[in-house]
């Protein structure tokens, strides 16, 4: 029996309808036409038509996910980055919306999760703690060197 596809239009319709619920990038949607079973030529037609009338913007929606992650999922920057490339977004919108990221912000966004995990810690042995915290943090996506200086200054092992 033969996959039934799609028509282009119930695909582009679909797709327009998802992206004015949330903001979608471009392998969002591939991925959504694929599981549609549109056809495969359809798909570069769709997303043509998405970002041509505005409802995919890459540069907009990696605004939004790094601003997000960081704000609500409290990620550091090497897990945002590591992320949106895999949803295939240029390297260069990655980094310039990362770079929007104010430092007394990131600074402090990790402070409050190093002080958060702290208090959750039963260990008491201070290079056990510390080494937790320094694992429990670069899973966020934390750079470890700037972990480590921020480890340094907490009095509370």
């Amino acid at each position: 029996m033969q996959k039934k596809h799609i028509t282009y239009q119930k695909a582009l319709n679909k797709a327009m309808y998802l992206c004015s619920k949330a903001e979608k990038c471009k392998s969002d949607i591939r991925k959504k036409l694929f599981d549609w079973k549109a056809k495969p030529e359809d798909h570069i037609k769709v997303i043509n038509e998405l970002e041509k009338q505005l409802f995919i913007d890459e540069e907009r929606y990696t605004n939004f996910y790094v601003r997000d992650k960081f704000k609500f999922n409290k990620w550091g920057k090497i897990k945002i980055k590591a992320m949106l490339l895999q949803k295939q977004i240029p390297e260069k919108l990655i980094d310039e919306a990362i770079d929007k990221i104010k430092q007394e912000e990131y600074l402090e966004m990790l402070k409050n999760v190093i002080n958060q995990k702290l208090k959750q810690i039963k260990e008491t042995d201070p290079y056990k703690k510390k080494t937790r915290l320094l694992r429990f943090t670069s899973g966020r996506g934390f750079e470890p060197n700037i972990i480590l200086q921020l480890l340094e200054n907490i009095k509370n092992f």
